[in-house]
């Protein structure tokens, strides 16, 4: 009887849990067994592993092999232990030097021929295993990937008998490059958009501060464009943002070399479930706000989602993350994403429009507003009204102030907050928040009006007081002056109320 054990790793959330592959042969009719809770794709890797070791040149033992995947309890899906699995069974029989296997990490699906094809979650395999102090070998595509982290070790492989001719000393694997990354993305600009000062004020607060943003205007005013310019005026992204969003996408296989460093903008349709938002599933993957983390998630069309859908955004707002509850397991995904949302003013669309057209009766448009809760508009920083344009705003020329532009002033105020706190104004908490927003006379004379008229929660108060915050370091001043408090107070008031 033999014994051999590699190292691989699962996935569970953004975890990436070691996993022991374990492969024993013992006398008796050939057989291949796979246990150690395997999903239907690993139990498929029993025909991928046979094939792959026969077409390598290797010979596939007729005894009876167990492989396990420990620890027993942790699910085991995707093709990724396909390439461990096989190595453990050559070691078992003697093919492979077994004490040179356990020096490396593996992870790599098989094809039929036995050439690697990439995976799944290879940065967060790789982000996890760069304090294990051994090589992560991977499929080469895959390994491009996980080269953009710069401390980790990775190996690249293309084929089971590259990795077989590295482990007996004939060839050596290289240590994959990062591949082409992209230069400035190329977003919608502000220029493009006509008129609408204030909605475009409005907006460079929001990403000043990382505040959200709802928009209520007619159709056709502008809307969906200014919020395909967002991600355009954003602070460039850091290395450390950067890789957990490549993180998180690289979950989904849907992260892209072309893609790093841009802040990711998702644009759900409005028939999404919440589990599309949120993330699920018996393996829980990421939804869109975990998709959108560190960029910006759009809804337009926000009275047209489901209730209960909107409601499962409230505690992500609130804390930047989502706790995914299964009843076998349980995952948490990073959510700090930028909510900008876009409605109509009513179910026609054209309340308050010049040409007079609308005829929706109070209630109606009470219904269609009452389909966005309270307690989900009043964690929404800045409520804005985008009013149709004049006709002669429409056909000017002139063309307005460029994306970089706005850009340039909101990367500055985003340095004041991060050296000042390390954190945009919107991640503040109460206390923080009791220690930087000192108020003049002035502006506590304005606050305690608007608490009164306004009928402010709590929420509310501390929302206003980082607007005016946010305001402040846009300006370059050191303290929240009343004008400020002003202004922040006009971006809670766009629905009759807070």
């Amino acid at each position: 009887m033999a014994v051999t054990v590699l190292i691989s790793r699962a996935l569970d959330g953004l975890n990436a849990p070691v996993v022991h592959v374990e492969a024993h042969l013992a006398n008796g009719l050939p057989s291949f067994t796979l246990v150690g809770l395997p999903e239907t794709e690993v139990k498929e890797a029993r025909d991928r592993v046979r094939a792959a070791i026969q077409n390598t040149g290797f010979e596939f033992p007729a005894r009876r092999i167990t492989v396990n995947l420990a620890p027993a309890d942790l699910p085991k899906e995707s093709g990724r232990f396909d390439l461990p699995i096989a190595l453990a069974i050559l070691a078992a029989s003697g093919q492979l030097p077994a004490d040179t296997l356990t020096q490396y990490e593996y992870a790599g699906e098989l094809a039929l021929t036995g050439d690697l094809r990439p995976i799944r979650g290879a940065l967060a395999m790789t982000l996890a295993a760069r304090t294990s102090g051994r090589p992560l070998i991977l499929p080469d595509l895959s390994a491009s990937e996980a080269a953009l982290v710069e401390d980790a070790d990775v190996l690249a492989a293309k084929s089971l008998a590259q990795v077989c001719a590295h482990l007996v000393g004939q060839e050596k694997l290289s240590r994959p490059q990062p591949g082409s990354q992209a230069s400035q993305p190329v977003y919608a600009d502000f220029a493009d958009v006509k008129g609408q000062a204030s909605a475009k004020r409005a907006l460079e607060v929001a990403a000043a501060g990382a505040h959200s943003v709802l928009m209520s205007g007619p159709p056709g005013t502008g809307k969906s464009l200014m919020a395909s310019c967002f991600p355009g005026i954003l602070p460039p992204m850091s290395e450390e943002e950067a890789l957990a969003t490549a993180a998180v996408q690289s979950l989904n296989g849907g992260f892209k070399l072309s893609s790093w460093r841009q802040r990711p903008y998702r644009a759900p349709h409005h028939t999404a479930s919440a589990v599309a938002l949120v993330g699920g599933g018996g393996n829980p993957r990421p939804g869109e706000i975990s998709l959108a983390h560190h960029g910006v998630l759009f809804l337009d069309e926000l009275p047209e989602f489901d209730r209960k859908v909107l409601e499962v955004l409230r505690e992500p707002l609130e804390t930047g993350h989502i706790t995914i509850s299964r009843a076998a397991r349980q995952a948490e995904f990073p959510a700090r994403f930028q909510f900008i949302a876009a409605m109509n003013p009513c179910p026609c669309g054209y309340l308050g429009h010049f040409n007079g057209k609308c005829r929706c009766t109070p209630d109606q448009v009470a219904r269609y507003r009452g389909k966005i809760s309270g307690p989900l508009l009043d964690r929404i920083d800045i409520k804005i009204e985008v009013p149709a344009l004049p006709q002669e705003e429409l056909l000017a020329k002139t063309r307005a102030e460029s994306s970089s532009a706005v850009r340039d002033r909101v990367s500055l105020a985003r340095d004041r907050q991060l050296s000042r706190q390390g954190k945009p104004n919107a991640a503040l908490g109460p206390k923080e928040i009791d220690a930087l927003c000192e108020l003049d006379e002035a502006g506590t004379t304005l606050i305690k009006q608007a608490i009164a008229r306004l009928n402010l929660s709590a929420r509310a108060y501390h929302r206003i007081l980082k607007l005016a915050l946010t305001l402040a370091d846009l300006a370059g001043d050191a303290k929240i002056q009343s004008r400020h408090i002003a202004e922040a107070i006009q971006y809670r008031r766009a629905f009759s109320g807070a």
